[in-house]
């Protein structure tokens, strides 16, 4: 079972967030993208998108009960590598 779990996340300017998981891992994401598009439209009104909160339940990145984002998504994002690679590489390492 995945244990890497994020820790903390900052909004930044851009629709960017910065976040950091419990194995030390850090870096900024681009959301931009996103913007406008179906629930993120919620995002458009001013403060919205600095309101998100990592849900302790899920482990998700969230802004409202509809709006979350899968964070381990996010940290393979950041780590630079696909589902399979990360866990080939944990295999390797068990």
């Amino acid at each position: 079972m995945n244990t890497i779990r994020p820790i903390e996340v900052k909004t930044l300017p851009g629709f960017h967030l910065w976040l950091k998981f419990s194995d030390g891992t850090q870096g900024e994401l681009d959301l931009s993208f996103l913007k406008g598009k179906g629930v993120f439209s919620y995002w458009e009104k001013k403060g919205n998108f600095e309101t998100a909160y990592i849900d302790k339940e899920t482990n998700s990145i969230s802004w409202t009960d509809e709006i979350e984002l899968d964070s381990f998504n996010m940290y393979l994002k950041l780590i630079g590598k696909s589902f399979e690679e990360w866990k080939a590489a944990q295999l390797e390492h068990a």
